[in-house]
């Protein structure tokens, strides 16, 4: 399936929020049987290069046109970060939207930070950390933005409701690997 069937099903599901068009979903499963399966997706719209939204799903519960269609909306319409996307935004032509396909998420075992630090593979995992119920992630493209493991991790763990240095309390982490599609 191309990339730019994926965009065009992000942006269709937008324009169904923004303008009350209607989505022919049996058309995609038709036309794309691969949407049937069960698929965890991220979409993350950028406005002007900085982050304008991003929601995903972990997990993959549901199947991938649908996963797609929710996280997009929510991502436009739902991130607590952010403002709804107005149509003036979305018509602007200012909106990047990348799509990451996640890998299932597997634990890491480690026995100490340094042990953590060896086994975090920079620039390729996305992590998941979870601590006392608090639990955060971050894409593999956030080390673009956080390139080292302790500003990385910093940061993830202020995400997750934690003190900075969160990771001497031992969290679960958990990566996984995106196919990003832009």
């Amino acid at each position: 399936m191309q990339d730019g069937v994926l965009l065009k099903i992000v942006k269709e599901a937008i324009e169904e929020e923004l303008y009350g068009k209607s989505m022919d979903r049996g058309f995609y499963y038709n036309l794309y049987p691969k949407l049937k399966e069960k698929v965890a997706t991220f979409v993350t719209i950028n406005k002007r290069g900085s982050l304008r939204g991003c929601i995903g799903s972990l997990v993959a519960h549901r199947s991938f046109l649908e996963d797609l269609i929710e996280n997009a909306k929510s991502a436009a319409f739902k991130d607590p970060r952010f403002v709804p996307l107005s149509k003036q935004e979305y018509e602007s032509g200012e909106l990047d939207i990348e799509i990451s396909i996640l890998t299932c998420p597997r634990p890491l075992e480690y026995s100490d930070i340094e042990d953590l630090k060896s086994k975090i593979r920079v620039g390729v995992d996305g992590v998941i950390l979870t601590l006392n119920g608090f639990r955060a992630t971050f894409l593999p493209q956030v080390w673009e933005q956080l390139p080292t493991f302790e500003s990385f991790f910093a940061h993830l763990c202020l995400k997750a409701g934690l003190g900075r240095e969160c990771l001497k309390e031992y969290p679960k982490i958990e990566v996984y690997e995106v196919e990003k599609v832009k």
